[in-house]
Formats: C-alpha cells, sequence, structure tokens
C-alpha cells in the first residue's frame, strides 16, 4: 500500500468513526497531517483522490468539506469504469441492468402520473423523427432516466445511468449499423410506454427485459464494439 492509500484510508476511518461527520470542515493542512501523521504532499494526493470520489469538496477560499456522502453521488465516481468497459465487463454490466431495470420499470408502471407519461410519449415522438444519433441517443438515456425518476430513488436512478452511459450507447448502436438499432429500440420504447400506460407492472417488467436482452443479444453476436448500450 502506498503513502498516499494509507493517507485515504485514515481520512475515511475519520469519516467511519463520526470524527467528521458530512458537512464538516477538514483541519488545516498542517493540523491535519500532523494528526494523521503525514507528510502534507501525501495528504494533498488524498484529499485530490477523494475530491474525485465526490467524498470531500472543495470551496474556493473556505477549504476542504466532507460532502453530503449521498450514495447515488458517490457512485458517480463509477462512471468513467462503465464508460471504458469493453467485452465481458460490459456484459457483466448489462447482466447488472437487466436484473434491474425491469423492476425499476415494474415500479413506476403504479406511480406515473398522467403529466409523466405526456412527457415519454413526447420523447417517444421527438426520437421518431429525422435526428442525428447523437440525438437519439440522448433521448433513449432520458426515456429510461425519466422512467427510472418516477421511482424516487436517487441510488437506483444514478446506478442504472452508470451501467449504461451515453458512451455505451453510442458504441452500440454504431456497431450495429444506426437503423436497424435505433427502430429496435424505438419499438422497444413503444412496448414499454403501452404497458406503462396501462399500469401493468408485470408487462412493464418483460417489456424492459425484452429491451435489455436485445441489447445483450447486440453485444453478444459481435456487432457492437465490446461495449453495453
Amino acid at each position: 500500500m502506498t503513502v498516499t492509500d494509507q493517507a485515504i484510508d485514515r481520512i475515511k476511518a475519520m469519516i467511519v468513526s463520526g470524527a467528521l461527520q458530512p458537512g464538516d470542515r477538514l483541519p488545516s493542512e498542517a493540523h491535519l497531517a500532523d494528526q494523521l501523521g503525514l507528510s502534507r504532499n501525501s495528504l494533498r494526493e488524498a484529499v485530490r483522490a477523494l475530491t474525485a470520489m465526490n467524498i470531500l469538496v472543495p470551496r474556493q477560499g473556505d477549504g476542504t468539506y466532507v460532502s453530503g456522502l449521498e450514495p447515488h453521488l458517490l457512485l458517480e465516481s463509477l462512471a468513467f469504469a462503465a464508460d471504458v468497459a469493453h467485452g465481458q465487463t460490459a456484459g457483466q454490466l448489462l447482466e447488472v441492468r437487466r436484473l434491474l431495470e425491469p423492476q425499476v420499470t415494474a415500479l413506476a408502471a403504479s406511480r406515473l402520473t398522467g403529466k409523466q407519461l405526456e412527457i415519454l410519449r413526447g420523447i417517444l415522438d421527438r426520437s421518431s423523427g429525422d435526428i442525428g444519433i447523437d440525438a437519439f441517443v440522448e433521448l433513449d438515456i432520458e426515456f429510461h432516466r425519466t422512467i427510472a425518476d418516477v421511482v424516487g430513488n436517487p441510488v437506483l436512478s444514478t446506478l442504472l445511468g452508470i451501467l449504461s452511459t451515453h458512451t455505451q450507447r453510442l458504441r452500440v448502436v454504431r456497431g450495429i449499423h444506426h437503423a436497424p438499432a435505433r427502430d429496435q429500440a424505438h419499438r422497444d420504447h413503444e412496448t414499454i410506454w403501452r404497458a406503462l400506460a396501462t399500469g401493468d407492472a408485470w408487462l412493464a417488467a418483460s417489456a424492459a427485459a425484452i429491451h435489455v436482452a436485445a441489447v445483450e443479444d447486440w453485444l453478444d453476436s459481435g456487432t457492437a464494439e465490446g461495449s453495453a448500450g
């Protein structure tokens, strides 16, 4: 374990033990380095690393604070790992998505308001137009995010977003030659929307499972560039 890793672990231990609470300001660099038995350089490296993890938050001219430590914020640091996932790792991410997304869609079926259904309908209508691939992927993301957000669990929303990022989706759609991917995705979304509109949780979950399974098939067939969408 490097000195920086030790420094990270010691600061984390202070947070876990309650010596540092969410929202607390870190002691001065000199005091904290002395308290933890670290050099200032090691402490700075540790603070930078913990800031990248959303555990610490720097405030210009006011020091560094412990973040709110909300799980959905901490999960965001995993997004890069998902972005660069290929091959087997990408398949594993899709497997987790297949386990989660149908259940989230089922929960949404009983909670969607008429206004939210209209919003989803608008997303579908825009995605069926003559738009570029980037715009299509953005609408694809918006469709699934809107459904997940209905559940009201930011951890689930963030996790699902990480499991299928913008970069991943672009790889899949481009890897299987735009039109087939877009047409299939749009048909799947229409099926999901109809199930949600009827409030049928089982049907909504099944439609979502079929949708993710189709992406897995594209990945397994090797037509995509080795990532999930």
